[in-house]
C-alpha cells in the first residue's frame, strides 16, 4: 500500500510541476527569472516521473534528484542576481558555486556507487560518504533560502515569502530523510515513499506567488552574511571531523581508537584558542568585506552606530568628548584613540582620550601648527606614510611619529573651521587606509565637529545666561536702590528742618530700619546662590499691606489707602510688596505735585484685584503694547526702566497677572489680579520694620 501511494504521489507530483512549466513558458521568453523557474519545475516534473517508474534508489532517480536540486539552485541564483544588479550579486556566487559543487559532487558519487550499471555497491562506506553530501546540500540549501529572504529589502519580502516557503519545505523533508537514514544506516523506506506527497503542495504555492509577481530587490546584508558563514564553518567543521573520525574508525584497532581521541582532543582545543580570538575574528570580517562586498563598509550600520554613539545621554556613558573618539574609531575598529582641541594659540592640545594606555601625551602642546598638519584643508594624515618619509605628509611631533600604536590622525571641520583632530590607534589587523577609508572619516569627521560645535556652543549660551541672570538681578537692584537712595534723601532734607522733633526722630529711626531691611534683601538676591524663586504662596493680607506702603511715601507724596480688611490673596508677600512699591513708585513719579495716588482692593469672585492708580501724564497705546513691559525703556529721564517688567515678573512668579490702562494726559491705572486665599491658612503678615 505504502508503494502504491508513493508511486501515484510521485506521478501525480510529476505532472503537477510539468503543467505548471508548460503554464508559465510561453511568458519566459524575455524574463530570466522565470525561464530559471521554468526550468527548475521541469526537472522536478523529470524527478518526479523517475521515481514513479523506477523507483526511489534506481540510479536515474537519483540523478534526477540532484539536477532537481541544481535547478532549484539556478532559480535563487537568478533572484539574487536580480535584485542585487550585475555588478553585486558575482560577490556571493562562490556560495551557490560551492553548493553546486557539492551537488555534482553526490551525483558523481552515486554513479560510482551504482557503477554506472544501475547495480548498488554494496558496503558502508559508500553510503556513508553519500549521505553526509546530501546532508551538506540540504544545509547549505537551507542556509541560502535564509539568506536570500533576510537580505531581500522589506518591499520584496513579500513576493518572496511563499516560494521560499516552498523550497524550505522540500530541503528541510530532504534533510530530515538523510539523517534518519545515516543514524539507522539504511534508507527509510517509508519516507521516501511519502516524499511524493510532501512536494505536491509546493507547486500551488510556487504559482500562486509567481502569479502575484512583484519586483524583488535583495540587498547583500553584512550580518546575514558573516552569520551564514559561521554557521557553514560550524558545520564544515562538524562534519570534518564526522567524517574523519568514521574514517579512522574503519581502520580498526587500538590505534584507531587513540588516533580519533587525539583528533578530537586536538581539533576542539584549537577551536577554543583560534574562535574567541579578537584578531582571528577581525581577519576574518576584513576578508569577507573584502571578497564578498562591494565595500568595505556597510555604511548604514556604521552610520546609525556613529551617531548612536554620539548621542548617546552623558549620564549612560562617557562624555562627548570620548564619545567623539569612540565613534570615529569604531568605524576602523581602532582599540582607541584620542581627541585634540585648538589650544587658543594656531596648535592643537589634547583635550579627551578613549581606551588611551599605550603612551602618555605631552601636556605642553601636541601639535604647534594644525594649519600645516592638514593642509589647510580635511584631509586624513596616515602617520605610517610620515614615518616612511613621505614628501606630501606633514611633520608630527615625536611623540606621535614614536609611539607605533598611533595609525592616523582625523580633522574635526565645523564650516571651514578646524575643531579638533582625532589621532586612532591602530587596528587589530594592520592595514593601509584607502579611499574608503578617506572618505567616510571625513564625512565622520565634519559630523562629529559639529556636535563638538554645538556642545561649545551650548556650554558657552549657559554661561551667557547665567552673566545675563545675574545682570539681570543686577538691574533690578538698582532699580530698588535708586528708590531707596530717593527715599533716604527725602529723609536727609527733613532732617536738617525737624531734627528736634521727637516724632520725626521716631519716624526716621523706623524708615532706617526698612531700608536697612530692603538692602539686606537686595544683596540676597544678588547673591549667586539665590534663584530668584518666589517662596510658596500664602493667605496674605491686604489692606495691612498698602497701608505700610502708603505710610512710607506719605512725608513726599499723598497716597489714599482703600480696601477691605478682609480680604486675603494667595501670594508670596516679600514679592507682592515689591511689585507694590515698583508700582507705587512710578505712579508718584508720574504725578504732579499733591495730586494724591489711590491703593484699592476688592474681591472678585476666585480672584483678588489691588489697583494702583494715578492722574498722571498717563501713556500712549503704542509705549504700553511695545515698551512698558521691557527692561531698560523709560518715559522719564534718567529712568531705568525696570519698575513694570519687574513687578510683572514677580506677578507672574506668584501665580497672578499684570494688566494696565493708561491714557495720555489723564493718568494710569495698573491692576494685580491673584488667586483669593482659602480660609483656614495661616496669615502671612510683612515684618514690623517694612510695615513701619
Amino acid at each position: 500500500m505504502m508503494a502504491f501511494a508513493g508511486q501515484w504521489s510521485h506521478a501525480l507530483a510529476a505532472i503537477l510541476f510539468g503543467a505548471f512549466a508548460l503554464w508559465k513558458m510561453p511568458r519566459a521568453t524575455g524574463d530570466a527569472q522565470l525561464r530559471a523557474l521554468v526550468t527548475a519545475a521541469l526537472l522536478t516534473a523529470f524527478w518526479g516521473l523517475s521515481v514513479a517508474i523506477r523507483g526511489n534508489l534506481a540510479l536515474i532517480s537519483l540523478v534526477a534528484e540532484h539536477a532537481r536540486n541544481l535547478g532549484w539552485v539556478a532559480y535563487m541564483y537568478t533572484l539574487w542576481r536580480q535584485g542585487t544588479g550585475k555588478g553585486r550579486g558575482g560577490s556571493v556566487a562562490m556560495l551557490y558555486l560551492a553548493l553546486v559543487g557539492v551537488i555534482l559532487c553526490a551525483a558523481i558519487g552515486d554513479a560510482v556507487s551504482h557503477g554506472f550499471d544501475g547495480a548498488a555497491i554494496p558496503g558502508d562506506a559508500s553510503f556513508f560518504v553519500m549521505t553526509i553530501l546530501r546532508v551538506m546540500a540540504a544545509i547549505a540549501a537551507l542556509m541560502l533560502v535564509h539568506n536570500l529572504y533576510t537580505a531581500a529589502t522589506p518591499g520584496a519580502r513579500t513576493a518572496l515569502r511563499m516560494p521560499m516557503v516552498a523550497l524550505s519545505v522540500m530541503w528541510a523533508y530532504d534533510l530530515n530523510l538523510y539523517t534518519i537514514s545515516y543514524l539507522t544506516r539504511s534508507w527509510s523506506t517509508e519516507l521516501l515513499q511519502l516524499r511524493g506527497l510532501a512536494m505536491l503542495p509546493i507547486v500551488p504555492v510556487i504559482a500562486l506567488a509567481t502569479h502575484r509577481g512583484g519586483n524583488i530587490q535583495v540587498r547583500l546584508s553584512r550580518t546575514v552574511t558573516f552569520q551564514s558563514l559561521s554557521l557553514v564553518a560550524i558545520g564544515a567543521y562538524l562534519i570534518f571531523m564526522v567524517m574523519v573520525s568514521s574514517l579512522l574508525d574503519l581502520l580498526g584497532g587500538e590505534e584507531a581508537r587513540f588516533l580519533q581521541v587525539a583528533f578530537v582532543f586536538l581539533a576542539s582545543v584549537s577551536a577554543l584558542v583560534v574562535l574567541p580570538s579578537a584578531k582571528f575574528r577581525a581577519w576574518v570580517r576584513v576578508k569577507v568585506s573584502k571578497h564578498f562586498f562591494q565595500h568595505r563598509y556597510d555604511y548604514r550600520a556604521e552610520w546609525l552606530r556613529f551617531n548612536d554613539t554620539l548621542g548617546r545621554p552623558s549620564g549612560e556613558g562617557a562624555q562627548l568628548d570620548a564619545r567623539v573618539v569612540q565613534a570615529i574609531a569604531d568605524i576602523t575598529e581602532s582599540p582607541g584613540g584620542l581627541l585634540l582641541v585648538p589650544d587658543g594659540s594656531g596648535g592643537l592640545a589634547h583635550q579627551a582620550g578613549w581606551n588611551w594606555p599605550m603612551l602618555e601625551v605631552d601636556s605642553s602642546g601636541v601639535v604647534q601648527d594644525s594649519a600645516a598638519l592638514f593642509g589647510g584643508g580635511q584631509r586624513v594624515v596616515e602617520v605610517d606614510a610620515v614615518r616612511a618619509g613621505s614628501h606630501d605628509q606633514p611633520r608630527l611631533p615625536a611623540w606621535l611619529v614614536d609611539a607605533p600604536d598611533v595609525w592616523a590622525i582625523v580633522p574635526l571641520v565645523h564650516f571651514d573651521r578646524l575643531a579638533g583632530a582625532v589621532v586612532l590607534a591602530r587596528p587589530t589587523i594592520d592595514r593601509m587606509l584607502d579611499w574608503e577609508d578617506f572618505d567616510l572619516l571625513r564625512v565622520a569627521g565634519r559630523q562629529a565637529a559639529s556636535y563638538l560645535a554645538e556642545s561649545r556652543g551650548q556650554e558657552a549660551l549657559s554661561e551667557a545666561r547665567r552673566f545675563d541672570e545675574f545682570n539681570r538681578r543686577f538691574a533690578f537692584i538698582m532699580h530698588d536702590i535708586k528708590n531707596l537712595v530717593s527715599q533716604l534723601s527725602l529723609l536727609t532734607r527733613n532732617a536738617e528742618k525737624h531734627a528736634d522733633n521727637p516724632e520725626f526722630r521716631a519716624d526716621m529711626i523706623a524708615t532706617l530700619q526698612s531700608s536697612t531691611a530692603r538692602m539686606n534683601d537686595l544683596l540676597a538676591r544678588l547673591s549667586q546662590h539665590n534663584k530668584g524663586r518666589a517662596d510658596d504662596p500664602r493667605p496674605v493680607a491686604v489692606r495691612p499691606l498698602l497701608e505700610a506702603i502708603a505710610k512710607v511715601q506719605m512725608p513726599r507724596h499723598p497716597v489714599n489707602v482703600a480696601c477691605d480688611p478682609s480680604v486675603l490673596a494667595l501670594a508670596d508677600a516679600v514679592r507682592l510688596d515689591q511689585a507694590l512699591v515698583h508700582l507705587v513708585q512710578n505712579a508718584v513719579e508720574a504725578s504732579a505735585t499733591g495730586a494724591p495716588v489711590s491703593l484699592s482692593c476688592e474681591q472678585s469672585g476666585e480672584a483678588v484685584q489691588i489697583r494702583v492708580s494715578d492722574t498722571g501724564t498717563g501713556m500712549s497705546p503704542n509705549f504700553v503694547r511695545d515698551k512698558l513691559f521691557r527692561p531698560f525703556t523709560s518715559t522719564k529721564d534718567g529712568g531705568f526702566g525696570i519698575g513694570a517688567f519687574e513687578a510683572r515678573s514677580l506677578v507672574a512668579a506668584m501665580g497672578g497677572r499684570l494688566e494696565v490702562q493708561s491714557r495720555q494726559g489723564e493718568g494710569t491705572c495698573f491692576t494685580i489680579t491673584l488667586p483669593v486665599a482659602r480660609s483656614g491658612l495661616s496669615l502671612t503678615h510683612l515684618p514690623e520694620a517694612r510695615a513701619a
